[in-house]
């Protein structure tokens, strides 16, 4: 089965704001991903509500229950922090929306708390337990069962609101299923871990999901019903458990406390066995369910609907069946996970690998989400954090690498702001200038060269690998200058190409050299060769006269001896 709430892959941005606000850091980050440890998890939903890349998706039961429509009569049981998720309306008005969508009929419930306020109220009165601890919250049921194993003795043995209303559904409505809508994300597990009460748990979120496909507006109420008996409609405020609740047994203390700011430090004084005779009420949400994780953001009126759910309760409970406890109990078993405490050794051993030598090198600055140093250490020998997920450790490395880097670069690199101030300049950059660092740091940029080039960067030419005379310095360069408008600075990296100039300018002279002599010497071969063949042509020329002469004296005494 799919948890109540997942991770999403691929989303997440390492801001480690969901282990920061998690109560049991039931999450564990590993190869950039932070992921939900579902063994661990109470539901709570504060990490699917801070997450800022949405990474934390719910499970959408909408398909679900449009299918469960459709296969009989389905009663929908409405959360009163409905007035949260939907100002301005009324209980009247959801009814008539919700029979749009399908179901058979709504009722509130409230209705379901009723009949377990009226059991906390007989707990309270038999004495047999030395603390009572409420049970409507779900995510607190697993706080205590998962990480307080030694107190759940101490939960209220009673059905919550949700199963309990249910439960009395179900009995005047033989053959009916039912459908939970409300804030939490806790309640889908619920009904994961309590088969047999409700048969699926819509959250506000899912059903503005199905009123919006099928067109349907829930109306506002300018002038609601008031109903006398609707006291229970107070269950989703802070103490609006106990404002229902008779307390006629005087010898309880009546608390309530909310988030995990309140609630842990509360469930640690209880364990040290410090607290005696008192009714405690625990929500795990800041400000109780009004507050809770699935509401939609845009309606999210936290006074407003204060105000509109303590108006719209009456002073008397709804008229509700009387129920037998044997019905209406709930069994709690703690499942601790009796996880290995690391030695000393070995928390000591990670600190020191994330540069925590001393105690006091220990901020303790939660960055990484875990409220100490240690913890944090324990989390990484549990396979559920890494060393990087330090800040302070990870910025010091990275500015010694950068530092490292810069100051051993054989180039020359300085950094400019974008009033042409220098900022910095490395080694090998005053070596190339013959200036100390502490002499130009502060000072303009043309005292030192000239700043056309961190000119044009700044206004959006940069220079990538030109080469460039720095006369002054007796330098050839190769200069790139860059502006990084994030940061607001300008980078210029140069390269000494002095000797490798030279070199150029050396062969370039070598073959103009060459290029001469060899110009001269073909010039003279030329010479040599025009004077032989002007040589070679007047000797040609005298031996065909030899020739012809001694031709035209042969010829006639040939004639004569004939």
């Amino acid at each position: 089965m799919v948890a109540a709430l997942i991770s999403k892959e691929n989303d997440c941005r390492s801001c480690y704001k969901c282990i920061r606000n998690c109560p049991t850091k039931a999450i564990s980050f590993s190869d950039g991903q932070a992921r939900i440890e579902n063994d661990e998890c109470i539901y709570c939903g504060r990490c699917y509500e801070v997450c800022p890349q949405s990474c934390k998706i719910i499970r959408d039961e909408t398909s679900a229950v449009s299918r469960l429509l459709k296969s009989g009569p389905v009663y929908a049981s409405i959360a009163p922090s409905y007035l949260a998720a939907y100002p301005g309306t009324s209980f009247e008005k959801m009814r008539e929306a919700l029979i749009k969508l399908g179901f058979a009929d709504a009722e509130e419930t409230a209705i379901g708390a009723t009949i377990v306020k009226k059991e906390y109220d007989r707990l309270a009165k038999e004495m047999k337990m030395d603390v009572i601890i409420s049970t409507c919250c779900h995510s607190i049921n697993l706080l205590v069962e998962k990480y307080y194993p030694e107190l759940v003795g101490c939960l209220a043995p009673v059905l919550s609101p949700m199963q309990a209303h249910a439960l009395d559904l179900k009995r005047r409505h033989p053959g009916a299923k039912v459908v939970f809508v409300g804030p939490c994300i806790s309640k889908k597990d619920e009904i994961d871990q309590y088969p047999g009460y409700d048969e699926n748990v819509l959250t506000f979120l899912e059903l503005s999901k199905m009123f919006e496909e099928e067109g349907i507006e829930v109306e506002s109420d300018p002038n609601p019903k008031s109903a006398e008996e609707s006291l229970a409609r107070l269950f989703p405020t802070e103490g609006g458990i106990l404002a229902t609740m008779a307390k006629e047994n005087k010898d309880y203390v009546y608390l309530s406390f909310s988030g995990k700011q309140e609630v842990l430090p509360a469930l640690e004084n209880i364990r040290s066995g410090k607290v005696h005779r008192a009714f405690i009420e625990l929500s795990s949400c800041p400000g109780s369910c009004v507050n809770g994780p699935a509401m939609p953001k845009g309606n999210k009126e936290l006074v407003n609907a204060l105000i509109s759910i303590k108006r719209s309760a009456g002073k008397k409970d709804f008229k509700v069946d009387e129920y037998r406890q044997n019905d209406i109990s709930k069994q709690f078993l703690g499942e601790s996970f009796n996880l290995p405490e690391p030695s000393e050794e070995e928390i000591h051993k990670v600190l020191r690998q994330i540069g925590k030598e001393r105690k006091e090198d220990e901020l303790n600055c939660s960055c990484c989400g875990y409220p100490t140093c240690r913890d944090k250490a324990i989390a990484v020998i549990r396979g559920k954090a890494s060393l990087e997920m330090c800040l302070p450790y990870l910025s010091k490395k990275a500015s010694s690498f950068a530092s490292y880097v810069i100051d051993n670069s054989p180039n020359g690199i300085i950094v400019v702001s974008d009033d042409l101030s220098i900022s910095m300049a490395n080694a090998a950059f005053c070596l190339f200038t013959h200036h100390e660092a502490s002499s130009i740091v502060g000072h303009s940029l043309d005292e030192i060269m000239d700043p056309t080039l961190f000119a044009l960067a700044l206004s959006g030419e940069p220079t990538r690998g030109k080469h460039i005379e720095l006369a002054q310095y007796g330098l050839f360069v190769e200069a790139t200058v860059t502006y990084d408008p994030q940061y607001k600075i300008i980078v210029g990296i140069f390269r000494d190409r002095t000797a490798q100039h030279n070199e150029h300018e050396q062969y370039v002279a070598n073959a103009r050299k060459t290029a001469e002599i060899t110009s001269d010497v073909i010039e003279k071969n030329m010479r040599a060769v025009q004077e032989i063949a002007q040589l070679l042509g007047e000797s040609a020329a005298n031996t065909k006269i030899a020739l012809t002469n001694l031709s035209k004296t042969i010829a006639p005494e040939e004639k004569d001896g004939k």
